[in-house]
């Protein structure tokens, strides 16, 4: 086999999402498998190049990871200019993104980033455009519909099981400490909106495509987003007012091809998890409903719906989550962020199709935008299409 080498600079690698996910779980992980197989013959390695602000940080990961020393640099503007790098990628602050991707495509660098893709909707859409006309190729993060449980919901719904859909109910978060006797287990930006910080920045872009993807358009949203906890405390232990939400309760109307949907998805880092994974959907329909979360799917048909009775005078003699039956694996499931750098990749060297693109990031950070706006108005927002 021919081996083919592409050197993709990773920007941001020191960070929590930057590291575990992109870096060890799909780029390391991909050359631990011996290379992306290109199915011609070809198999591609991926050679990643770590950037970041950090040297000494940098150098480290380098070192535990066997990765080449000369790999490592802090100097943006070195590593973009350097023809031997083929794709960029951020997992950096949201605050600097949207500038050092224009950098990026003027450098004529491929660009996969996390999400948000930028601060504002014109500026996601800027990007796009510059990208489309430097003729470089373009995605962003959208890693949750490659999760097995939505991977499982997905099949229920390609094959009719729920009959017309009627409601979709989610539920996300957990408890992040306030950094002040317990360490939060997210960095404290998280928290300061002058940062790029807020659930809703983070979190309405994962909804809009989740959404979008499985069951319809975002054609409306009414938000309310709120600060539960106003007073965190920082890396070096120091207090820090909170100016981001931490809270949002959205709901979603739906454009679909069997007609409108209701989408309520609550997201919270102030939430203690009742749940059986820290994300799960509700969807429910005529046929039958069912529950999926990050990697699980329950499922419950008409045929085989209890009949409740409402009697709060007698205790429940029934379980009703005993009721629902697991949907199969039926297959095996691989990390899904680095199913879509196998995607992107493939995209990048053999042109193949791909439609998670910076277009597609631009619905993510207009969806929050719009959520942020209706929360501060109090009023529903109905959500255009983008064209570029």
């Amino acid at each position: 086999m021919t081996r083919k080498t592409v050197r993709i600079a990773m920007n941001g690698v020191t960070g929590r999402m930057g590291y575990r996910q992109h870096l060890v779980r799909s780029i390391l992980a991909l050359r631990e498998q011996g290379g992306l197989d290109l199915g011609d013959g070809t198999v591609l390695w991926p050679e990643p190049v770590l950037v970041g602000r950090r040297e000494h940080a940098l150098r480290a990961l380098a070192d535990k990871h066997g990765l080449d020393q000369a790999n490592v640099s802090t100097d943006v503007d070195a590593v973009l200019a350097d023809d031997s790098i083929d794709i960029f990628f951020d997992a950096a602050m949201t605050s600097t993104r949207e500038g050092i991707l224009k950098k990026a495509i003027a450098a004529g660098k491929h660009i996969y980033t996390e999400k948000p893709s930028a601060t504002s909707v014109e500026g996601a859409l800027e990007l796009a455009r510059l990208a489309n006309g430097a003729g470089v190729k373009h995605g962003v993060v959208q890693d949750k519909i490659f999760l097995p449980g939505l991977l499982k919901l997905k099949r229920l719904i390609d094959g009719g099981f729920f009959g017309r859909i009627l409601s979709v109910r989610g539920e996300f978060g957990y408890w992040v400490f306030e950094g002040d006797w317990q360490e939060a287990q997210r960095p404290s930006w998280n928290y300061r909106a002058e940062d790029g910080g807020g659930i809703v920045v983070d979190m309405f872009p994962h909804w809009e495509y989740v959404l979008h993807e499985l069951f319809g358009r975002v054609k409306s949203v009414t938000a309310l987003a709120s600060t539960h906890i106003p007073q965190r405390w920082d890396e070096q232990s120091k207090p820090y007012d909170a100016t981001a939400d931490d809270a949002a309760y959205g709901i979603f109307e739906l454009d679909s091809p069997q007609g409108s949907i209701v989408a309520q998805i609550n997201s919270s880092w102030a939430v203690r998890v009742n749940r059986d994974e820290l994300v799960e959907f509700q969807v429910d329909g005529t046929e039958g409903s069912a529950v999926a979360g990050l990697r699980n799917c329950r499922a419950q048909h008409r045929s085989a719906t209890p009949k409740p009775v409402w009697n709060p005078d007698i205790p429940v003699t029934e379980s009703f989550r005993d009721q629902w039956q697991e949907v199969p694996d039926n297959g095996e499931f691989d990390n899904g962020f680095k199913v879509q750098w196998e995607l992107f990749l493939r995209h990048v060297v053999l042109d193949e199709p791909y439609h998670w693109d910076l277009l597609a990031g631009a619905r993510g950070v207009q969806l929050a935008e719009l959520g942020l706006k209706s929360s501060s108005e109090g009023r529903r927002y109905d959500v255009p299409e983008l064209n570029l």
